[in-house]
């Protein structure tokens, strides 16, 4: 099962305020121990929603509005998609999450990614086939 954690931002990471060498030390270590484990798929850091834009629709018709999200209350600051055998083993990563290095307090959430079973009738065999096309050319990209 794979799983998205992502890692609420801070006051702190939406000012732009960098990590410490000892925070990103801290963060390469536990990096490298869910690529060791084999759970790592992808993760990263992302700056603040200064950098950004939202795209809204209504009925279909977009609006872009610039960053900073002063209204959004639950941005994100950085990811890890992880691929594991529960929702439990996700938790017990995320415990693993280096915190004695950050200010103050931090959420993290996890959220399970849709499988291809799960999505119902409506994606047909000639869809699941397409999506597998575009998954391969994704892999022969990265891989």
């Amino acid at each position: 099962m794979r799983v998205m954690v992502m890692v609420k931002s801070s006051p702190e990471s939406e000012a732009g305020a960098l990590p410490s060498t000892e925070q990103l030390e801290a963060m390469t270590r536990y990096n490298e121990e869910l690529v060791k484990a084999g759970v790592m798929l992808d993760g990263n850091g992302l700056t603040s929603s200064a950098d950004g834009a939202i795209v809204s629709f209504t009925d279909g018709e977009p609006t872009v509005i610039d960053g900073p999200f002063t209204e959004a209350k639950e941005l994100v600051a950085g990811y890890w998609l992880l691929e594991v055998r529960s929702l439990e083993e996700a938790i017990e990563w995320v415990k693993r999450i280096p915190g004695d290095e950050w200010d103050g307090e931090s959420d993290v959430e996890i959220r399970r990614l849709y499988e291809a079973d799960e999505l119902g009738d409506g994606f047909t065999d000639e869809a699941r086939e397409r999506q597998r096309r575009i998954e391969e050319q994704i892999a022969g990209r990265h891989g």
